[in-house]
């Protein structure tokens, strides 16, 4: 129960299932007691955790609907186009990848925590490419079947996911063309850009000294030294 002890009545810390799917749905109860962690732990009962698991779900719904005077559309996000973000492919990939590998080994929790920034993914996406999208709540079906059922349905789905073959992911798709470099001015953090992994010292140089966070910093001051670690970390001394 939520005060750590095991459920009883006598102790007054049961918690009926049938509550739990009448407030919050099955498939919540579902998500909810495949996250609490490995199967083989002994975890506590705690309902903050199955309102979290509730509001993931509605985020999945949200990646597809508006809700416009009490009803429900279909987003402008949702477009039946080609992927040409490549930081949303490659998590959607990764989500495919690791989705699979963690129900081989029985690791639901980690699978839906990568299913998590997979959804935040595309919710911060201008566009969501149906066909990534429907990947994904093919991979999310099993652990939430009447959301991701429902959705697919809605979208035009013509089979459901139920009956679909696991999608495959793209070992090219989960290459990273760009990583993350730390720019410093003075030894002190100013900013975080994706550059392609490629780019020398000169190419992260200029871009790091046109990003508005660094010239705060850089403006009426001269450029001593630039020390560049490759992959990682530009910082600029300037005086």
């Amino acid at each position: 129960g939520e005060d750590g002890q095991k459920m009883s009545k006598s102790r007054g810390n049961v918690v009926n299932p049938d509550d739990v799917v009448s407030e919050y749905g099955a498939d919540a109860l579902r998500l909810y007691e495949m996250f609490m962690g490995p199967l083989e732990q002994v975890k506590p009962w705690q309902m903050k955790g199955v309102e979290g698991v509730s509001r993931f779900l509605a985020r999945v719904w949200r990646v597809a609907f508006d809700e416009q005077n009490g009803e429900f559309r279909i987003s402008t996000k949702i477009q039946n186009v080609e992927c040409s973000n490549k930081e949303l492919l490659r998590t959607v990939h990764e989500t495919i990848k690791k989705v699979g590998e963690d129900i081989e080994k029985l690791s639901f929790n980690t699978a839906i925590s990568q299913m998590m920034i997979c959804t935040n993914a595309f919710t911060q996406a201008e566009v969501v490419p149906l066909r990534e999208f429907t990947q994904f709540l093919t991979v999310l079906n099993p652990f939430a079947p009447h959301l991701a059922e429902e959705i697919h349905s809605r979208l035009g789905g013509a089979t459901m996911l139920s009956e679909q073959t696991w999608p495959a992911y793209d070992p090219a798709a989960l290459v990273r063309t760009e990583i993350e470099f730390i720019i410093q001015v003075n030894g002190k953090l100013r900013d975080r850009l994706m550059i392609s992994k490629d780019a020398d010292e000169e190419a992260v140089t200029a871009l790091a000294l046109a990003n508005s966070k660094v010239k705060e910093h850089t403006d009426d001051k001269t450029v001593r030294k630039i020390v560049f670690v490759p992959g990682k970390l530009l910082n600029i001394v300037a005086n």
